[in-house]
């Protein structure tokens, strides 16, 4: 693992600290008047995704982690746990709901994943911003439910459940914030 120094800190790097795996969110270069220069940092646990503020000194050396990402396609579901085929290799891997987190709300077949390893054990998953996906159930619009945000639940072939506008209906394509779980749009 390189070593680097806190001098070259930089947003999105990842950290391997006394207690796991950091990302850096932001980092501020501070030199005072008086006494020596210090670097403010916040940085986003990878594993839990709590953020917090920590100091170092400047030039203290921090152990770079590197990871391994991969394009990864979601093939299907065999029992509880999700297969995966590298779109280089074409090695399958079977991932188990809790690595994958929340992203497992909005994998349908053939959707592409960045999977990040550290070690050989699966860190994070990225996936876009924003995802279609079609209304599976939900209660039937009716002509005149047009009040002007108004909203009912609805499930979506992956099971997640959202809050959908009244005249959304099943069979529909939503556009979903994949982030915050919203609805954004039909497509």
């Amino acid at each position: 693992m390189p070593a680097i120094t806190t001098n070259d800190l930089k947003n999105g790097i990842t950290l391997e600290l006394d207690n796991g795996l950091f990302q850096v969110v932001e980092f501020q270069h501070v030199k005072p008047g008086k006494g020596g220069a210090f670097v403010r940092t916040k940085l986003r646990n990878v594993k839990t995704g709590n953020v917090f503020d920590r100091t170092f000194n400047a030039g203290v050396r921090v152990e770079q982690a590197l990871l391994d990402k991969k394009d990864m396609q979601f093939l299907y579901r065999d029992g509880d746990e999700y297969v995966f085929m590298d779109t280089e290799s074409y090695e399958q891997m079977n991932v188990s709901p809790v690595a994958l987190g929340d992203a497992a709300d909005y994998l349908v077949e053939q959707s592409v994943a960045i999977i990040a390893f550290y070690n050989g054990e699966i860190v994070t998953v990225e996936i876009p911003a924003a995802v279609e996906l079609t209304v599976a159930d939900t209660e039937p619009g009716i002509q005149g439910d047009r009040v002007s945000g108004a909203k009912k639940s609805a499930t979506l072939e992956t099971g997640k459940v959202v809050q959908v506008p009244l005249h959304i209906n099943i069979g529909d394509r939503l556009r979903v914030d994949t982030r915050s779980g919203e609805y954004i749009s039909r497509v």
